[in-house]
């Protein structure tokens, strides 16, 4: 059935409707995890479900997995995100066919965003350049079999030079085909009003379908919107900033922020269907959909999963277990593991890029940006979107050390050994609480001091590390391979041990990939010949990257004592 027509039904009837976004999962246990959880999702009886498609087809199998799932066992419509970035004819055929084969029938045109490592986005021969002409070939190859969906963005596009030019664009692809429109995320509801009765006067007549993004933490918020350049009223950011270092707070606001927003749209705005964008999770838009009274708190029961990965003993833990995701640090069996990883600064177009971090021309000058970032004198670097949090005070002065030896650090905690939950600091989660952290250092090394810096660690029980390049060569002190390190955990009232930061080997190979494409991303943003781009390809193909944790939490200085041995 074309989603359409039942976006029209909801709005004709005035009656809520709703519909959940995912993304394909970076690990195989975390797919085997997002089916049982879409089974669960798939009880509350949502209009559609979609999955995302990575840049160039690069999460083409899972994301037409994870549709033809929910379309065909799940019994849910299944909206396929389609981008024509990087994709020529031939392929965008394929893709429709076998789409049409699996019995979906609804896609979401999208120019989409650039393959990671490249400057500004190209189109390839006999390829499609814009979304309107990912609309106008489908329209002419397929007719009216495929319900089309094209997206929208209430604060104008990123590359368009004002929102009228933006507005103008989003009509052209509605006159060439497209049936309804799903927006980008946002959080300032008077823009967004505004925005509709703007489409409304160009002509626009077809469904808008908002996407709500309930805030998952704090981190992933301020990640988010750098990444999509998402305005958001000073009184949300003042009400987050007061309660970031309460996950659970962050959450719970979250849950009401979008209550109250779907609340405004529908009255103001006479909107009755809304996308989630879950980012495979559950537990946030199943309170939303209750406190809107859409769903009953019973509204599923246990189902018995496919692949227990861990094993969920009940429902309730099926639905928690995961809810926290921490980035590249989370674990890797959750489906949300890994899903804001890239830093903001992979949109930084060339003088950008060159204006914050120069022409580096040898290793010390990558060393001097690493120095820089470290006392706060460049707010971002290819790998970190923000600068270094307040609890990297404490260990400044030892990062600087650590960088000055050639280790390029992108990722750090010291120890802590039972602060307070309400420490300015280190604090974290409810009130009542006592928090700990084993110190651990991501970094980038040369190959001639990777020998001696293992040989070190080895020398000490307490230390273990992982170590990769970028051909794949791996090195590691852990036998176990599932072996799961804690490095994060709290003790609050009345609550299992929580434990958001993981280290194991799972999470540290697929980071590893992004990790070094970040390279190769930095040195595409200068000229292939250019010193600059030249060095970076050299630390791209030479370097290893290196995670190294010690256990003993109550050494507060026992891992930098080491690598400044």
């Amino acid at each position: 059935m074309k989603i359409v027509d039942k976006v029209k039904r909801a709005e004709q009837q005035r009656t809520v409707a709703y519909s959940f976004e995912y993304f394909p999962p970076k690990t195989d246990q975390g797919a085997a995890n997002l089916f049982d959880r879409i089974g669960r999702m798939a009880q509350w009886e949502p209009t559609f479900m979609s999955c995302t498609w990575g840049a160039g087809g690069s999460t083409k199998e899972r994301t037409l997995s994870i549709c033809s799932t929910a379309q065909v066992v799940n019994g849910v419509e299944t909206l396929l995100h389609l981008t024509c970035t990087n994709m020529d004819m031939s392929q965008i055929d394929h893709v429709l066919k076998t789409a049409k084969e699996m019995g979906i029938q609804n896609v979401l045109a999208l120019r989409g965003d650039a393959p990671r490592g490249h400057e500004y986005w190209t189109p390839v021969d006999n390829g499609f350049t814009h979304a309107i002409d990912l609309v106008k070939y489908i329209r002419e190859q397929y007719g009216d079999y495929f319900c089309i969906g094209v997206a929208a963005y209430p604060e104008g596009h990123i590359d368009c030079a004002s929102r009228d030019q933006d507005l103008e664009h989003l009509k052209q692809k509605v006159d060439a085909g497209a049936d309804f429109i799903l927006t980008q995320l946002f959080y300032d509801v008077d823009v967004f009003v505004d925005w509709i009765h703007e489409c409304r006067a160009k002509g626009i007549t077809i469904p808008i379908v908002p996407g709500i993004m309930p805030i998952p933490t704090y981190q992933n918020f301020r990640r988010m919107i750098n990444l999509c350049n998402t305005h958001v009223p000073d009184n949300i950011l003042t009400d987050m900033d007061a309660i970031k270092a309460d996950d659970q707070k962050v959450k719970d606001y979250g849950v009401a922020l979008s209550v109250q927003m779907i609340k405004r749209l529908q009255k103001e705005a006479g909107l009755y269907n809304f996308h989630f964008s879950t980012l495979n999770l559950e537990r946030s838009t199943k309170l939303i959909l209750q406190q809107l009274g859409l769903i009953s708190p019973d509204t599923q029961k246990p189902k018995q999963q496919r692949m227990p990965l861990p094993v969920v003993q009940d429902l309730e833990h099926a639905e928690n277990w995961d809810e926290f995701p921490n980035g590249r640090y989370g674990d890797a069996r959750s489906p949300a593991f890994g899903e804001v990883t890239y830093a903001a600064g992979q949109r930084q177009p060339t003088w950008e890029a060159s204006r914050k971090w120069g022409f580096p021309k040898s290793a010390a000058d990558i060393t001097a940006l690493f120095e820089q970032y470290i006392l706060g004198q460049l707010d971002t670097l290819p790998w970190s979107d923000e600068a270094l949090t307040i609890e990297s005070d404490v260990i400044r002065q030892a990062l600087l050390d650590i960088n000055r030896c050639g280790y390029w650090t992108v990722g750090s905690q010291p120890a802590v050994n039972g602060a307070k939950s309400t420490d300015p600091v280190h604090g974290w989660g409810p009130k009542g609480g006592y928090v700990y952290q084993k110190a651990f250092l991501e970094f980038f090394v040369a190959q001639d001091q990777i020998t001696n810096l293992l040989a070190r660690c080895h020398q000490d029980p307490y230390v273990t590390y992982y170590a990769m390049n970028n051909k794949g060569e791996f090195l590691t002190n852990v036998p176990d391979t599932d072996a799961q390190n804690a490095v994060t955990w709290g003790v609050f009232p009345g609550k299992e041990i929580v434990q958001p930061t993981l280290i194991e080997r799972a999470n540290f190979e697929a980071w590893k990939d992004e990790a070094f494409d970040l390279w190769l991303q930095w040195e595409k943003q200068y000229t292939p010949t250019s010193a600059t781009a030249e060095l970076l390809r050299h630390l791209r193909e030479s370097c290893w990257l290196v995670n190294v944790v010690h256990n003993d939490y109550q050494r507060q200085n026992g891992l930098f004592d080491l690598m400044l041995s």
